[in-house]
């Protein structure tokens, strides 16, 4: 049977790699953003690429009535979700007292609240029907403390403790949850972080294809938590090792910017 995979944040990026894993798989694809036009591109692409159903779902899932909405439009349409990627999120660059609130408490329905509440919507449909799982993107910046990304980085602690936990209490009921912890990515993700600014230490990044496929075959053998690429291997076991007041000093210097 065809597995049913629902991904948020589908129109570019990480999330667009992702759509393109799961879619050699020969699954249904939901995909989910904002961008109708990209999404659109995508699931005409998918399509004629390996004959699999694509359908696209627009939605903003900075609304909070945006997972419940998306949830109750597929029950209407009795489209069971086995596959849940929740890949949307953004990241503010700056102070926490520069960043405007509007934009950090924005950040926390996106990569918090949604991901949460659409995870508690189709979780118990999975064990019922016992098959499937979540598959969470993360970052390593979930590993430490992120002066300069204070909201973005405690975001993503959330997601790689969340997920882990959820791994462990659905252990035994057939299903899978994986947190995908990406490094630097290339991908729009800084544009929309920093804006005009430019980091002023330079690092390597990973193609988003590459994070994806990672991340999908980490899914697909049941690791839970997956870290793609040896830079990003060791930061997070520097982090671990190191004196919890190292990592925060090092990442504030990481994420200084200029004009």
């Amino acid at each position: 049977m065809k597995e049913t995979v629902l991904i948020t944040g589908a129109s570019s990026g990480i999330g667009l790699e992702l759509a393109k894993c799961f879619a050699a798989d020969g699954c249904r694809l939901i995909l989910v953003a904002r961008n109708t036009e990209a999404l659109e591109t995508l699931a005409k692409e998918l399509r004629q690429a390996h004959k699999i159903e694509a359908r696209v779902l627009t939605a903003d899932l900075s609304l909070p009535e945006t997972p419940k909405r998306i949830f109750e439009e597929l029950r209407a349409a009795e489209i069971s979700v086995d596959v849940l990627v929740n890949n949307a999120g953004f990241g503010a660059n700056g102070s926490f007292a520069e960043i405007p609130l509007p934009r950090q408490l924005e950040m926390l329905q996106v990569n918090i609240t949604a991901l949460t509440e659409l995870t508690g919507l189709f979780l118990p449909g999975m064990i019922q029907r016992k098959r499937g799982g979540i598959l969470n993107v993360g970052s390593v910046a979930g590993f430490q403390p992120g002066p300069g990304m204070a909201v973005y980085y405690a975001t993503k602690a959330f997601v790689l403790s969340f997920t882990e936990a959820l791994a462990e209490e659905i252990h035994g009921t057939g299903l899978k949850v994986s947190v995908l912890c990406p490094g630097p990515t290339e991908s729009n993700f800084g544009s929309v972080a920093r804006g005009k600014k430019v980091r002023q230490l330079k690092t390597s990044k990973m193609t988003a294809a590459a994070v994806a496929v990672y991340g999908h075959r980490a899914f697909r053998n049941g690791k839970i938590t997956a870290v793609p690429g040896l830079q990003n291997h060791l930061f997070v076991f520097m982090s671990r090792i190191l004196p919890r007041m190292l990592p925060r000093k090092i990442v504030k210097f990481y994420n200084r910017t200029t004009e």
